[in-house]
């Protein structure tokens, strides 16, 4: 499991799947083989990036890595009946293409055992909502890069509660701060996409 979390952590997607298949083959638990390989070292990643010690391309490197295991793993873990943390539904807002951040986060949370369904940019309330219906979502996390994309923000947050949709909602992006979070009524703010999942798991506790 080490060794898995090693790959991962350098991003070496090659060992990744090699040793996620062994590790199947050898009888772990395909839960163990996700939480003390795979999300072990998306966890060290995360906590490298938030500290600056390494920086977006090795986070990519390493989700790539962690992305091409899971897909091995991943029919295993629905064969065990291994639930997903929670569900989240991202996307970057109405207006904005930009999807660098976005992805990040959403990588970060696949990391941390999260199902994440990304309906990509420029996504509007009512693609949001028709998901939400279609997924039942634990959170909806919404990026913008444009300061002109930030009231969509808004707008998308006062459709959700008006369909009565439960789910907490989080924002991040370059121009958001944690005084608009509080005036859109948003459930939470991350600075960054390892924060990110730390603020998903404080508000699903």
């Amino acid at each position: 499991m080490q060794a898995l979390a090693d790959a991962v952590i350098k991003g070496d997607q090659a060992s990744a799947v090699s040793l996620t298949k062994e590790a199947i083959d050898a009888g772990i638990a395909p839960a163990s083989i996700l939480s003390d390989g795979l999300v072990a070292g998306m966890g060290v990643i995360g906590v490298r990036f938030k500290n600056n010690e390494v920086y977006i391309p090795e986070v990519l490197i390493a989700a790539r890595a962690m992305k091409a295991a899971m897909e091995i793993l991943e029919p295993k873990l629905i064969e065990c009946g291994v639930e997903p943390v929670a569900t989240v539904i991202i996307a970057t807002v109405a207006g904005d293409l930009h999807d660098i951040g976005k992805n990040l986060v959403a990588m970060m949370l696949k990391g941390a055992g999260f199902r994440v369904v990304d309906l990509g940019v420029n996504c509007t309330s009512e693609k949001y909502i028709e998901a939400a219906k279609e997924h039942n979502p634990d959170l909806i996390a919404m990026s913008a890069l444009l300061t002109t994309t930030m009231p969509a923000m808004e707008g998308i947050i006062q459709a959700i509660k008006e369909e009565g949709i439960g789910a907490k909602v989080i924002i991040g992006g370059a121009p958001v701060t944690q005084v608009f979070c509080d005036k859109i009524g948003a459930d939470g703010y991350s600075p960054d996409a390892a924060s990110a999942v730390v603020l998903a798991k404080s508000l699903l506790s």
